[in-house]
């Protein structure tokens, strides 16, 4: 007899037995939505018909009823699945650009203030500071446009 799992529900039961077997908590577990760099053409090609937005909010509730803990979302889905999911959903949003700089084969991008305002609780910068002539000053400086002690 095979049983089916979900693969997301199956993966939080795996993280789960694995803490229990060292006596640790859990590791969260987040999962994908639709990548930053797609657009709504991308995902029709893929046989998608909806925008990336409504794509993200269907994966993300079905993956928050598996017992998910967060997903990967651009900022632009952060406010709806906020609202759809509850404050304790973490949202983990890359494509995260400083104003000004290139967005690289990004889509669907915001600046680190606007990913916060939106409800992102993590954001991933990566090119911006580790592609900067300075990583160190790069950083420093999308800290500071937080608020934030560099």
């Amino acid at each position: 007899m095979c049983i089916l799992v979900p693969p997301w529900r199956a993966a939080r039961a795996a993280a789960d037995e694995a803490a229990a077997r060292i006596n640790s908590a859990p590791p969260l577990v987040i999962a994908v939505t639709v990548l930053t760099s797609l657009r709504a053409s991308d995902l029709a090609e893929t046989g998608v018909a909806d925008p990336p937005e409504t794509q993200v909010l269907r994966l993300a509730t079905l993956a928050r009823s598996q017992g998910i803990d967060g997903v990967v979302c651009s900022s632009r889905e952060a406010t709806a699945l906020r609202a759809a999911c509850g404050p304790q959903f973490l949202l983990v949003t890359p494509g995260i650009r400083p104003a000004g700089t290139d967005t690289h084969d990004q889509a669907r991008v915001a600046t680190p203030a606007e990913a916060r305002a939106a409800g992102a609780d993590f954001l991933v910068i990566g090119r911006p500071i580790t592609q900067a002539p300075d990583p160190q000053a790069a950083l420093e400086s999308i800290q500071r446009t937080l608020g934030r002690n560099a």
